[in-house]
């Protein structure tokens, strides 16, 4: 299971930090990722960390400003999101690659998935 926790209203040019536990299976080697779904659009790609938390991936529209991190002391993925904007409102969703494909970008990669935490940017 994943749980994502952290969202919430926040004014443009805010931060706000993500978090997403997991359990029910090995976290420890499983690539993580999260993915977002704004109103009437598609769910997409925001970030990526492999199991190692040696190297992480972002979507152009999210590099610089946002940040994925995770301790597997923990089980625990976060995002940190700063200099958010109303484009940024949005379901935010963790998920776990535990196959670790290397489709990183795409949904299909991801095995589990969180709940989803919403994010409110006002402008």
């Amino acid at each position: 299971q994943l749980q994502a926790s952290g969202g919430g209203l926040v004014q443009a040019g805010g931060s706000l930090r993500l978090s997403c536990a997991a359990s029910g299976f090995t976290f420890s080697s499983s690539d993580m990722g999260w993915f977002r779904q704004a109103p009437g659009k598609e769910r997409e790609f925001v970030a990526a960390i492999p199991w190692t938390g040696d190297v992480t991936y972002y979507a152009d529209f999210v590099k610089g400003r946002f940040a994925i991190s995770r301790d597997n002391a923990k089980n625990t993925v976060y995002l940190q999101m700063n200099s958010l904007n109303s484009d940024d409102t949005a379901v935010y969703y963790c998920a776990a690659n535990a196959r670790r494909l290397g489709a990183r970008t795409y949904a299909y990669a991801y095995d589990y998935w969180g709940q989803g935490t919403l994010v409110t940017v006002s402008s």
